[in-house]
């Protein structure tokens, strides 16, 4: 099980003071939430700010591209330093190309699903997915609430990637607190986005990740 922070409600005038702290805190990696006010109506990282605050904390990165055309930009968040880059299914022809494309840039290739997303868009892909994210929100902006709805869809994720032999997680993004993470964990989900949940947290981002990584014990 692994507790990833976004950024995405972060100080942005102080991001590696932020990043140390999660670092402290003990989460697992940290998620660049890329929007492009197109795919998405936001507007966030671009790959220069990641490859900024590449040098300030040795935890893993995941650029989760909410963007249109990912094909020409993925290289540019491996080359700032993210080890995993996840498209979104909806915004590509050609799914198990990007896949393939990613992988050969050096990254794990994950995929992305929206809420009213079908796994059926995930054909012939099924076998290049390093990570799948089952989106727990429509995506855009940070603070919203968990979707329960998307706990059968977890479990359908789950079932059909062991068919194919893939034994890649499951990750959940969305809505990701204490009092709600030990469902997608039972729907199937390995890895947990929190956003606010931890860089809000009244008691401070340490205090945050404990009470997720209880929460799922």
């Amino acid at each position: 099980m692994q507790i990833i922070a976004s950024v995405l409600g972060a100080d942005y005038g102080n991001l590696a003071d932020e990043l140390r702290d999660l670092r402290d805190a003990g989460v697992d990696a940290v998620q660049w939430d890329v929007m492009d006010a197109h795919f998405v109506p936001n507007l966030t990282f671009g790959a220069d700010v990641v490859a900024a605050c590449r040098p300030v904390v040795d935890l893993p990165f995941e650029a989760h591209l909410m963007i249109e055309h990912p094909e020409r930009w993925f290289e540019a968040y491996v080359e700032a330093g993210c080890q995993t880059v996840i498209p979104h299914a909806e915004t590509t022809d050609d799914l198990p190309g990007l896949l393939r494309s990613i992988r050969e840039a050096g990254a794990k290739a994950g995929v992305a699903l929206n809420p009213e997303t079908g796994l059926e868009a995930l054909e012939g892909a099924v076998d290049l997915i390093d990570l799948l994210v089952v989106m727990t929100v429509n995506p855009g902006f940070g603070g919203q609430g968990y979707i329960a709805e998307m706990e059968p869809k977890i479990t359908a994720a789950r079932r059909l990637l062991d068919e194919a032999g893939n034994h890649a997680p499951i990750e959940v993004d969305g809505g990701i607190k204490a009092h709600n993470i030990a469902r997608p964990a039972a729907a199937g989900a390995e890895h947990f986005i929190s956003g606010s949940g931890i860089l809000a947290h009244p008691d401070g981002k340490a205090a945050a990740v404990t009470e997720l990584r209880a929460a799922l014990a």
